[in-house]
């Protein structure tokens, strides 16, 4: 089978591998779509530090069951069913999988990142890793695990009604957070340096958009918020700059939602986590429950995908893919490979 390798950074191969042998607690599934990930992005440049190499990178899964393991549970699984998958590993051992919260594993192995990925014709996987997506393409089911990660984060952001929400970062993961804050019945304003991307957040349930590059960007927001800041900010961006607005324009007693991993060291006035007596949360990966609401949510309809999706491409146009995409980061939503 056909597999696309990040061989070094700058360098991306195609090539041949077995086809998975299945396991008794398996499932095979055709792989037709996976998305790239900044993670991805950011093995190919070589900034990755949790990469391993070469490695088969993806983890944005969107494909069909091919055949079932023999110990695999009766009826959960049919030939042909579009699905998604888990990519994150648990260890069952570690202080947060004990608490519940096996997205957070100290010692997880997410595919495509510390263990080789998605982007081959086929995967085999556990069989409770397999997110069955009934009614979506396997085009659309690449676009539920980035969306998860937004949708997590207002679950961590404990986000109600009567929250007003920034959401800093109009990518994938970010637009996840503003559908996922509307549909609580936030008020959410959306911000980035992308006018597309900000018209898109609308769209999406925004209630407001803000271009963090206007000269009057706090005024504006202080407008919007009667003077406070917003009760909860979600920074999906990761960089210095955007971690120190969160804590800067947050509200007195606000929680800020960290989803993105800063590149760099970050300094922040540590008088305002005490003077607001701010909550900070990170917020990492995806829970089933976070899978599962995205798939309702696409489920119904109304979200307009094609928007969502950058480009798709053929295996063999990945390395000039990725160049694009280091060069121009503000104009790319999702790129997909596609393999069938």
């Amino acid at each position: 089978m056909l597999s696309i390798q990040i061989s070094s950074p700058g360098k991306v191969e195609l090539v041949e591998q077995e086809k998975p042998i299945l396991l008794s607690d398996q499932v095979l599934i055709r792989i037709h779509y996976v998305g790239f990930c900044g993670s991805d992005l950011n093995t190919y440049l070589g900034r990755n530090p949790l990469a391993i190499s070469p490695v088969i990178p993806g983890h944005e899964i969107g494909g069909t069951v091919e055949a079932v393991g023999k110990d695999v549970p009766a009826g959960l699984f049919a030939e042909g069913m579009s699905v998604t998958v888990n990519p994150y590993t648990a260890c069952g051992k570690c202080s947060s999988c004990r608490k519940g919260r096996p997205n957070a594993c100290e010692h997880n192995q997410t595919l495509g990142v510390q263990r080789n990925g998605a982007m081959s014709d086929y995967i085999a996987v556990p069989w409770g890793k397999v997110i069955p997506a009934p009614g979506i393409s396997p085009r659309d089911c690449a676009l539920i695990e980035p969306m998860s990660v937004g949708f997590h984060a207002v679950d961590r952001g404990a986000v109600s009604d009567i929250d007003t929400v920034m959401v800093i970062g109009c990518g994938m993961i970010g637009l996840g957070a503003v559908v996922r804050a509307s549909m609580r019945g936030a008020t959410v304003i959306a911000v980035d340096l992308d006018d597309e991307k900000l018209d898109l957040a609308k769209r999406l349930g925004a209630a407001h958009a803000l271009n963090s590059k206007s000269a009057n960007f706090h005024e504006e927001l202080m407008a919007l918020t009667g003077g406070c800041g917003p009760d909860v900010v979600v920074e999906a961006v990761g960089s210095p700059v955007t971690y120190v607005l969160a804590v800067d324009e947050v509200a007195f007693a606000g929680r800020v939602v960290c989803i993105g991993y800063a590149k760099s060291d970050v300094s922040f006035h540590t008088k305002l986590f005490v003077q607001k007596e701010l909550d900070i949360r990170g917020s990492r990966n995806a829970m089933p429950s976070d899978f599962n609401a995205v798939i309702r949510y696409l489920s119904r309809g109304n979200c307009p995908m094609e928007e969502l999706i950058s480009r798709i491409i053929k295996p063999e146009e990945v390395s000039e893919t990725l160049q694009y995409w280091s060069e121009n980061p503000g104009k790319v939503f999702r790129i997909l490979a596609k393999f069938d």
